[in-house]
């Protein structure tokens, strides 16, 4: 165990999907980051990004490597987890439209739906209110990205769209945005994320 201070280490799931990015976000931030492509690795790491992609092929990979039981045993342990975009998808609870025989890690008491604007060529960009985050609105960029139908109980929403819609929510040590704070410059949803990861680790 790494004492405290130290920099902790941040694994972001490899198997599809823009994890590179998230990579990079997270060595700019003086934290560790390694991939995760197999379940012995959970046991290294402080904290766990899901990265936006095909949720579909990320859940059909993470079941053919042996890793969505061991995925879901770390969520329900109190691994402290952020979805982005598809990871949101991986993250909810229940999934609207799923493809055939499609399924979650679950975790965040949420009803979610794919795909929710349209096609990449619906893709946009919206400044965000988010409380919970010091400063200015948050830009967020929205690709392919689903949106939160339903927010349960145990859950609490932390960002919406102009006409009301949720695109970030926490639930506890999980955190999922619609979008993709990996593509600007704005790194205040992996700080808010490390944070989490650091006061559990404490």
């Amino acid at each position: 165990m790494t004492h405290e201070g130290s920099p902790l280490t941040i694994g972001v799931l490899a198997l599809q999907g823009d994890f590179r990015e998230h990579l990079h976000v997270v060595s700019s931030l003086g934290e560790k980051a390694v991939t995760v492509r197999r379940a012995a690795e959970l046991d290294e790491i402080d904290g766990l990004i899901i990265p936006g992609g095909e949720s579909s092929v990320m859940d059909k990979l993470s079941r053919t490597f042996e890793l969505a039981e061991p995925l879901k045993a770390a969520i329900a342990s109190g691994l402290p987890v952020y979805g982005t975009c598809a990871g949101l998808i991986m993250l909810a609870d229940r999934i609207l439209d799923g493809m055939a025989g499609q399924q979650t890690l679950g975790g965040l008491d949420v009803s979610v739906r794919r795909n929710a604007f349209g096609s990449q060529r619906d893709s946009f960009e919206e400044d965000l209110d988010v409380p919970v985050l010091d400063g200015e609105p948050v830009h967020a960029v929205f690709i392919r990205a689903p949106v939160v139908d339903e927010v349960g109980p145990l859950a609490s929403p932390l960002g919406t769209l102009a006409d009301g819609r949720v695109v970030a929510v926490e639930q506890g040590n999980l955190l999922g945005t619609s979008f993709h704070p990996e593509m600007t410059h704005d790194y205040r949803f992996h700080e808010y994320f490390v944070e989490k990861v650091r006061a559990r680790r404490a």
